[in-house]
C-alpha cells in the first residue's frame, strides 16, 4: 500500500516538470515592450538610486566597488 502510494507520488512529481521552457507560440507573448525588465524607465531609475545609496558607490552596476572595500 504504501509502495504504491510512494510510487504514484515519485510519477506525479517527475512528470510536473516535463513542462518547463516557453513554447513557440508564447514566445510573442514575452517579446512585448511591456514585459522588458527595464521597461518603466521611472522603476529602474529608483532602483539605480537604491542600489547606489546601499552600496556607497556610483558609475553604474557594471563596475566593480563598494563601500566596503571589498572588491
Amino acid at each position: 500500500m504504501n509502495r504504491t502510494i510512494i510510487s504514484i507520488a515519485i510519477a506525479i512529481s517527475l512528470s510536473a516538470c516535463s513542462s518547463l521552457g516557453v513554447e513557440p507560440w508564447e514566445k510573442d507573448q514575452l517579446a512585448r515592450a511591456d514585459m522588458a525588465l527595464d521597461s518603466e524607465k521611472l522603476d529602474l531609475a529608483l532602483d539605480d538610486h537604491i542600489y547606489f545609496s546601499k552600496e556607497g558607490s556610483s558609475g553604474g552596476r557594471s563596475l566593480a566597488g563598494g563601500g566596503c572595500g571589498c572588491n
